[in-house]
């Protein structure tokens, strides 16, 4: 199975381990810990080094309660990174839900646009919309993303009852929405958005069940790497965004990625690549 992108064809018959680029100061893992333009790119080396084989760089925070920021300044944020990242031999995903940035970004060479929004957020001011921006594009790779709500409100009033009927019908009209404008399904990855207007058991129950999201009939990402649900059932304390309390998570994340691919995930979306890497490692030879 490959996932087509702008420069690459990812193979998807082994697991992809994408590594997080948070090029922001307030996000939920690691605030402001590579918000400038040079701790980014070294962050982006040391994940390929660490054995990342897609990067996914965000100039924009989507933790819940998280304030929305200016196109102008998301811009800022992400350009001069993914201009330079884009030497560095591997995909580059672009986190992001506004139209604007998803052109400037594919108009630099990024090869997928991952949208928490599955491309139907827009501006009421600006016509660009984001399906018909990557259904015109020649292969860009996409990630289409459940989510319940919005970032500041979806986990005051999450989903109710068993989720996976209604996460399992949105990504299947997501991709054939798609499919309809000309986007080709080999481009085109499904995400069931763990901790984005869910509870806790409900993100362990689309875990538990992962494999019947499968029946939408695109590959899955999974990014379930430090989400506050890990720490909750491992009886972390609650709430912490320090970089110590981030780490605690370290290993039910790992936990977490290992299920996933288990269960079917194509693509883990992960914080700490090189712990994730190692523990693939350990499942494929049982394998």
């Amino acid at each position: 199975m490959i996932w087509q992108t702008t420069r690459y064809a990812v193979d998807l018959s082994r697991p992809q381990v994408m590594g997080i680029v948070n090029i922001t100061p307030d996000s939920f893992s690691d605030p402001g810990a590579h918000a400038s333009t040079r701790a980014a790119l070294l962050h982006c080396e040391q994940l390929i080094k660490d054995g990342a084989s897609i990067l996914d760089l965000g100039g924009e925070s989507t933790r819940p309660g998280a304030v929305p920021v200016s196109l102008d300044e998301e811009l800022a944020r992400l350009l001069p990174v993914l201009r330079e990242a884009a030497k560095l031999g591997v995909p580059l995903s672009v986190d992001t839900y506004k139209p604007r940035v998803m052109q400037a970004a594919l108009d630099l060479g990024a090869d997928i646009v991952n949208d928490v929004w599955a491309l139907r957020w827009s501006d009421p001011a600006d016509p660009l919309d984001g399906r018909q921006l990557v259904a015109q594009h020649p292969n860009c790779g996409v990630c289409l993303m459940h989510m319940h709500g919005e970032p500041r409100t979806m986990q005051i009033s999450p989903m109710e009852g068993d989720v996976l009927p209604a996460v399992l019908a949105f990504l299947h009209e997501a991709g054939q929405a798609l499919q309809s404008l000309g986007v080709a399904r080999q481009r085109i990855v499904l995400d069931p958005g763990i901790g984005f207007g869910k509870t806790v058991a409900q993100n362990f129950s689309l875990l538990a069940r992962q494999g019947e999201l499968l029946a939408a009939g695109y590959p899955l990402l999974a990014g379930w790497s430090r989400k506050s649900s890990l720490g909750a059932v491992a009886s972390l304390p609650a709430g912490s965004t320090a970089p110590a309390g981030q780490h605690e998570r370290m290993a039910p994340s790992v936990a977490a990625a290992l299920l996933a691919v288990e269960r079917g995930a194509a693509i883990v979306r992960v914080h700490d690549v090189r712990e994730t890497v190692q523990a693939l490692k350990v499942l494929d030879a049982i394998k």
